[in-house]
């Protein structure tokens, strides 16, 4: 399992420290989740673990049911708000877990006031004239809240019919339903920016009960000046745009090293760029005398290069892109420019059959690239001074006899040296499972004639963003990460198993489905699900680039086959078939 997966699977980041044991004499019970003292926002949790498999494991005084033939288990127990304590036993072996269920979401002081950390702005914001400028507050219901700013009083009313959502990952537990609000009130008002300058940092007022008390925000507001424009320009080799302030928030295409913007807000160290997108300050720097960033085109070219077709797009300023991708479809973006193309040359390559274009008034362009085949292979975008370089991959030449000859294929085991992933109930960790089944496989497609990189063979550690880093310098013709699966506290360990895949860009769809398929019908085992998912290893676009994850390592049954060496061996083969049959089939179209 991957630890940025799901954040609420502590287990994932588990040393075998943490694991809780007791031995006597030659059986030992043991519980490798959750750690004693372990706190947790969920109404459940489930205890991973292990004992000797001809006497019965009572928690709490009954016995957990459906254990494995090895002794596992993994059986789920509700929690109570506050301190829960477990006992687990197993003839005159004893163990005691203390689980403490928290509060999800904010909570009140006990003496009349806000919740910690609610008062809007949490950090210096810089708004646009005509932006809506928002201050928000939780505080105890059926209150009376304001907050003055520049001298102006705002009354903010209670959103009682706002619901809360649950974190992206309750989608892997078929729990991602809006969550009705109890608790604390969330009180709002808004008001529109006008003339420019520091409105200073908001203070508010609470009254309920014949008591006032006053907060100041963290944050100050200002109103930024309409006529002093700051450009910055990406320094990053891929800028890492995003729809709002934060990590939290979804990315965007990500933006070319050169890519030059005008700033039209601030949240922290977070910029809003003038086509919408939002980016660390960090990844920019300032462009001095710039007096705002809009660019005519004009003839689109194109060239075939070894493996690649690369079209340009000469501008008079390098813009920010988006890229949509369709099955045989890419359309290219370009933001702040307008079009006077009347010319277009594409190469005849045997992998565009033609490209088109539509304005989009009034300042952006959209180039749709039409594949002549339903599967593409990967791209790269860059600028060469002020001119869009979009380089599209070629299909692999294929030999009838052996389709994998002449591929590359970079296979990541996951985790590693001291990430050892998710833990089996007997406190395998993952990493070991990953290397040996990656290992296996990469036997399997070498005798397939495929070459074969490995981002790991030893337990050694490997950053997560080196692995990508690594797809991008390789530039495979496919890649593959390697994992075995965990859960968030609030699933099902005991009753959830299978094949999983996760995809991220529309060129790797089509190789998860396949391979989750294939293994799934000819391993006859469980499906988990197809997933589209915004990981480090299903980022890369440079080629098809899935994330498996083959088993889950905290089922007791799974975990054993997926620890068998003739069923890693039988694994490894058949995965390994099934990445020919789809090279073979996609290269065909």
């Amino acid at each position: 399992m991957a630890q940025w997966v799901w954040g609420a699977a502590a287990l994932a980041g588990f040393s075998t420290a943490g694991i809780t044991t007791l031995a006597q004499a030659q059986t030992t019970l043991q519980v490798v989740y959750p750690p004693d003292g372990h706190q947790t926002t969920a109404e459940q949790i489930f205890f991973i673990g292990t004992g000797t498999p001809d006497q019965p494991v009572l928690l709490n005084g009954e016995p957990i049911e459906g254990r494995s033939a090895a002794g596992h288990f993994a059986p789920s127990r509700p929690l109570s708000l506050g301190a829960n304590t477990f006992t687990l036993t197993q003839g005159d072996q004893t163990l005691d877990i203390t689980v403490t269920r928290v509060t999800a979401g904010p909570t009140l002081p006990e003496t009349l006031g806000f919740a910690e950390g609610s008062l809007l702005p949490a950090v210096d914001v810089a708004h646009a004239p005509g932006d809506w400028v928002c201050l928000g507050a939780i505080a105890p219901a059926n209150a009376a809240v304001t907050a003055s700013v520049a001298g102006q009083t705002y009354t903010l009313l209670p959103q009682g019919d706002r619901a809360d959502l649950p974190p992206n990952s309750a989608v892997l537990t078929d729990q991602a339903q809006p969550i009705a609000t109890a608790g604390p009130s969330r009180y709002e008002s808004c008001f529109m920016a006008e003339a420019s300058g520091d409105l200073g940092q908001p203070t508010y007022h609470l009254t309920q009960g014949g008591s006032t008390v006053t907060a100041q925000a963290p944050g100050a507001i200002s109103i930024l000046n309409p006529n002093a424009i700051e450009v910055v320009e990406v320094t990053a080799a891929a800028g890492v745009a995003r729809t709002g302030p934060s990590t939290d928030y979804s990315r965007l295409t990500p933006l070319p090293q050169g890519t030059r913007a005008r700033v039209t807000g601030r949240e922290g160290d977070w910029l809003r760029l003038d086509y919408g997108g939002w980016i660390r300050a960090a990844e920019t720097q300032p462009v001095a005398g710039a007096s705002g960033v809009r660019s005519l085109i004009r003839g689109v070219t194109s060239r075939q290069i070894p493996g690649w077709t690369e079209i340009y797009f000469p501008l008079q300023v390098p813009v920010p892109v988006s890229v949509e991708q369709g099955s045989d479809t890419f359309t290219l973006t370009l933001h702040n420019t307008v079009p006077q193309t009347d010319t277009i040359y594409i190469t005849d390559d045997g992998l565009v059959e033609r490209l088109d274009w539509n304005p989009v008034l009034p300042d952006q362009v959209e180039y749709r690239i039409n594949f002549k085949t339903d599967q593409q292979w990967g791209y790269k975008l860059r600028y060469e001074g002020t001119t869009l370089v979009l380089s599209l991959k070629q299909p692999p030449n294929l030999q009838a006899s052996r389709p994998l000859a002449g591929t590359i294929i970079l296979v990541d085991p996951g985790h590693g040296g001291d990430e050892p992933g998710s833990r089996g109930p007997n406190g395998t960790p993952e990493k070991d499972v990953n290397l040996e089944v990656s290992l296996l496989l990469q036997a399997a497609l070498e005798a397939r004639g495929a070459r074969v990189i490995m981002t790991r063979t030893a337990d050694s550690t490997v950053a997560v963003n080196d692995r990508p880093a690594q797809i991008a310098q390789v530039e495979p013709t496919l890649a593959l990460s390697i994992h075995y699966n965990a859960l968030p506290d609030s699933g099902d360990a005991q009753n959830t198993s299978g094949i999983g895949a996760f995809w991220f860009h529309t060129q790797a769809h089509s190789l998860a489905q396949f391979l989750h398929d294939h293994l799934v019908a000819e391993l006859d085992r469980p499906s988990y699900g197809v997933f589209w998912n915004n990981l480090a290893l299903t980022r890369p676009h440079v080629a098809p680039s899935v994330l498996l994850e083959l088993g889950f390592m905290i089922n007791p049954n799974e975990f054993e086959w997926a620890t068998d060496p003739q069923e890693q061996a039988k694994l490894a083969e058949t995965l390994a078939a099934g990445v020919e049959l789809w090279v073979q089939q996609s290269g065909e179209r």
